[in-house]
């Protein structure tokens, strides 16, 4: 049988769902895109009304598809949402999705014992994407009509993508003390994603007129943060609780005229960081240029300290800028944040710890020191547990357990899309970047070319010392994602165009994509989703 006919199926229609069918299409394959939601564009389909993206749409755009001239330079999120569905129909892949169609479990199904793939010395037995042709993956999707019934179907296919993102269905919930959780508050505690889940009308009217408090420090407890702000003012200010302070930016320019870009964005950077994989050299270069990378860092942070009021606030993050490259916890400030601060429609609260209390929260001052914090309503801006939902995927206990690593790490793929001992499955855009779309289009790319046969993977063991070699850097380079999650997170922030040289490599291409703009092109200019179009 052509491996073209085979059956291949992608779980989430968003960006990364949107790249893995738009390049399986150009190569011959009919994948079926399994979408929960009512239309295509993933967790953009479901936002707060004043998120925006935090990359300027000329860097966040897949490689060969230009955003529409009337777009925002940060475009908001209804303008995401219309562009990835332009992208759908420009190249066919919306006629593959089935909406309101939630894949409820996965399920590998083969004559061969399920311990057999411990024994494995190629991937999947004989390291061919579709096994040998015996196994399938049975999905169970659960039909969400509008005006029917629930249902639930099973269906059968040779290969699965997952594409279902860390950041929605699996909340991040604190864990609270006896008696000091939601059960003990008067008023309203949600977490961010139900906020986001609602109707821009419903969630304002929500928060109207109401004592606010946000817990967190991400992008998003500092949108909730500002809507509240504005929605209140000074007569019933939001409360913003966080623990470790991030890295949130006014603009992209440091001291006026360089973009962050040309700082951690080029292959000069990235020599300045151990890159996994590249071997002795690469560490002792990266020795060599500390003192470099952490004057970068160093003159990075003082100008933002500078020119954001975090000092006068205690909003200092307690880590450095290049930190915060390397772990993906930086973003850009919601428009006037700080303006809502002195006017004071919006206040900040530090603590280590927290509870809940009828009256709102109870933070903790050190030692005997506590404190109220008055609320009416209580948002939980504590993130997504991506690794449950990720498990949760799975009917097999053994999957589960392996895809996932141990409880204090995080997810380790083989170049972030294969787990070397489950078949004829891949994952895309788990990983993080500064870029989210740039770098899970490039996954997407490779991932069309291995079902294609272009390339063949190496042994299992290889392909396991290469996820070590990935585990270790993520240990060192990257923080937590927060209360309960992994200690660290799989962020290729600082590494991408390193990333991006694998898969080149993998795929038969060319990693230097400079090639005719000269030396100082290839080694200072950022790199971006356009320098890759050509690789189909």
């Amino acid at each position: 049988m052509d491996h073209r006919a085979k059956r291949v199926a992608i779980v989430g229609a968003g960006t990364s769902g949107l790249a893995a069918c738009k390049h399986l299409l150009a190569r011959g394959f009919r994948p079926v895109v399994f979408e929960a939601g009512e239309s295509v564009g993933g967790l953009w389909t479901r936002t707060l009304a004043s998120t925006r993206l935090q990359t300027p749409a000329v860097a966040y755009r897949y490689s060969d598809f230009p955003w529409p001239d009337t777009a925002d330079v940060f475009p908001r999120h209804d303008q995401v949402v219309d562009y990835l569905a332009a992208y759908a129909r420009r190249f066919g892949v919306d006629e593959c999705v089935r909406f309101r169609s939630q894949v409820v479990s996965a399920e590998y199904v083969s004559a061969q014992p399920e311990d057999a793939a411990d024994g494995w010395e190629r991937w999947a037995g004989n390291g061919e994407a579709f096994g040998d042709g015996t196994g399938v993956w049975r999905l169970t999707v659960r039909q969400h009509g509008v005006e029917t019934e629930t249902t639930a179907q099973v269906h059968e296919f040779d290969f699965l993508i997952l594409c279902i993102g860390r950041f929605s269905g699996v909340p991040n919930i604190p864990a609270f003390p006896p008696d000091g959780g939601p059960e003990a508050f008067g008023g309203w505690v949600l977490h961010s994603m139900d906020l986001s889940d609602m109707a821009d009308a419903d969630a304002a009217a929500l928060v109207k007129d109401k004592r606010v408090a946000v817990v967190g420090a991400s992008k998003t407890a500092f949108e909730i943060a500002a809507e509240c702000a504005e929605a209140n003012g000074a007569g019933r200010p939001c409360t913003m609780v966080c623990r470790n302070p991030q890295w949130l930016l006014h603009g992209t320019n440091v001291w006026g005229m360089v973009n962050i870009a040309y700082l951690y964005m080029n292959r000069f950077a990235e020599l300045m960081v151990p890159r996994p994989g590249a071997g002795v050299a690469s560490r002792l270069l990266a020795a060599l240029l500390a003192p470099l990378a952490w004057a970068i860092s160093t003159a990075t942070g003082a100008y933002y300290r500078r020119e954001i009021p975090m000092r006068e606030y205690g909003m200092v993050p307690g880590h450095g800028f290049a930190r915060s490259i390397s772990s993906c916890l930086i973003s850009m400030l919601p428009d006037g944040f700080y303006d809502r601060v002195k006017e004071g429609s919006l206040v900040f609260a530090r603590s280590k710890s927290f509870s809940i209390c009828e009256d709102g929260l109870m933070l903790d001052g050190g030692g005997d020191k506590q404190r109220v914090v008055p609320a009416d309503v209580v948002v939980l801006a504590t993130g997504f547990r991506g690794d449950q939902k990720l498990r949760d995927m799975f009917a097999s206990p053994r999957v589960k357990d392996i895809i996932a690593g141990a409880p204090e790490t995080a997810v380790t793929l083989y170049r972030e899309c294969v787990h070397p001992r489950i078949a004829q499955m891949t994952v895309v855009g788990y990983a993080e970047g500064l870029n989210n779309i740039y770098s899970c289009e490039m996954a997407a790319k490779w991932v069309a070319r291995l079902l294609d046969g272009a390339f063949r993977l190496p042994g299992v063991r290889r392909m396991e010392e290469s996820c070590a070699e990935w585990g270790k850097y993520y240990a060192r380079r990257s923080g937590g994602g927060g209360e309960g999650q992994s200690s660290w997170r799989p962020c290729i922030g600082a590494v991408n165009l390193w990333y991006n040289d694998e898969l080149c490599r993998d795929m038969g291409c060319d990693p230097r994509r400079k090639k005719g703009q000269g030396l100082l092109a290839e080694w200072f200019q950022p790199y971006g989703a356009v320098d890759y179009a050509d690789i189909l």
